[in-house]
């Protein structure tokens, strides 16, 4: 008998009959002699929605009480699986994050899981039920309720599988898979039968939406499976998993991108130590997350640095840096909002060389212009115009041959 933890997202519990569906399924994996751990996410919306409410109570809605109206969605969603469960038949709990003994840190809306109790879990599952946890959330050592933030249900999923030492852990939402690009972007995409943790959590960083970077983290440390399907078809998926051979798969495995990102340029920096931690310290401290970095060779003890955050957070870094930047006596402060990245990834790219060079030539052949560019040992990212994202990515996937499904 294998432990199976399952995840169903939004999308998959979205009414009252995608709630029967999954619970069919839920049902379905039961019936095959698995025990049964389900995670699953607020109906749809639901979560925006809450944040929309506080937001017409207060301007600023307290950190932990707006944690405590968060979680409620997911409660919602758990509690009627359970009761659909129950309907068909089958004997099922459903248990809030707390109940589930996920124990995170304090930092409410952005908590990390600390560890995992399944005293709890283990009790039920040896009962003979179908145990469902309510996703993205745990609580503190003082019993109060957070949430883990975006992605969080794809944590709480493989966290547990970790906990319970699951044979494997599965999350279901609306695609079919992990995909060599985005398919609204690039129709000739397709779903991957397999890919690696790492260069899953490659695509996951640089723009791919299907799983969240920490939920893929999780499961490298512990050695988790992970099969990502739809929850609307029997397509098995992409297997998530290490082991992947570089060597037999000298190539690139996927498209990222992501319309998410800004450009700060700091003009006529003074070049010398300690100018770079003067401008990211304060930015750290603001709870500002930095991604891309360059700095132009100096010139007369004078030079450029070149950052990247996301749009959303573009107005506070700018009110951060501008200060800054008349301190140390840099000529100009500007930014640019219109940006995206698109990146290849592939471990098979790794100690291969061709790959840079076949990248920046597809991209100038449809004239389209590098700002930035960063790289990983699998990973080469080129920041560019949003507006040429699709035709960028359209580009690469066809210069790259992943239509050719392996």
């Amino acid at each position: 008998m294998s432990l199976v933890v399952q995840k169903y997202g939004g999308s998959s519990v979205a009414d009252a009959e995608k709630i029967k569906n999954v619970a069919r399924r839920v049902a379905k994996a039961k019936d095959d002699g698995n025990d049964i751990v389900v995670v699953v996410s607020a109906m749809g919306d639901t979560t925006d929605e809450l944040v929309g409410l506080a937001y017409q109570m207060s301007e600023q809605p307290g950190a932990r009480e707006l944690d405590v109206l968060l979680s409620t969605g997911e409660i919602v969603s758990s509690t009627l699986l359970a009761i659909a469960l129950g309907d068909m038949g089958y004997k099922a709990i459903s248990l809030s994050g707390a109940q589930a003994g996920i124990r995170t840190d304090t930092a409410h809306s952005r908590a990390r899981i600390l560890g995992i109790d399944p005293k709890r879990l283990l009790r039920e599952l040896k009962q003979g039920k179908i145990v469902i946890v309510a996703g993205f959330q745990g609580v503190t050592e003082e019993m109060d309720t957070t949430t883990l933030g975006r992605g969080g249900s794809d944590t709480t999923a493989v966290a547990l599988a970790a906990g319970l030492k699951a044979d494997r852990c599965e999350i279901f939402t609306d695609v079919e898979g992990i995909y060599t690009a985005d398919p609204h972007l690039a129709p000739e995409a397709h779903s991957l039968p397999e890919i690696g943790y790492e260069e899953m959590l490659e695509l996951a960083t640089y723009g791919a939406r299907v799983m969240h970077p920490r939920a893929v983290e999780l499961g490298e440390i512990f050695s988790i499976p992970i099969r990502v399907a739809s929850s609307f078809s029997d397509n098995p998926g992409t297997m998530i998993h290490g082991g992947m051979s570089m060597e037999a798969r000298n190539k690139v495995t996927g498209i990222a991108h992501d319309m998410d990102v800004a450009k700060i340029t700091v003009v006529g920096v003074p070049d010398r130590p300690g100018i770079a931690s003067s401008i990211f310290q304060p930015l750290a401290k603001a709870g500002i997350s930095v991604d891309t970095i360059v700095q132009n060779a100096s010139i007369e003890n004078v030079t450029d640095l070149t950052f990247t955050v996301a749009k959303g957070e573009l107005k506070k870094a700018m009110k951060v840096v501008k200060p800054i930047a008349e301190g140390i006596g840099a000529r100009q402060c500007a930014s640019d909002s219109r940006l995206g990245k698109v990146s290849i990834i592939g471990t098979g790219m790794q100690n291969t060389p061709g790959f840079a060079a076949r990248m920046f030539q597809a991209l100038s052949e449809e004239g389209i212009n590098i700002q930035l560019i960063t790289t990983s040992e699998i990973r080469i990212t080129c920041i560019i115009d949003e507006a040429s994202i699709g035709e960028a990515v359209r580009a690469l996937h066809t210069a790259f041959e992943l239509e050719q499904a392996e």
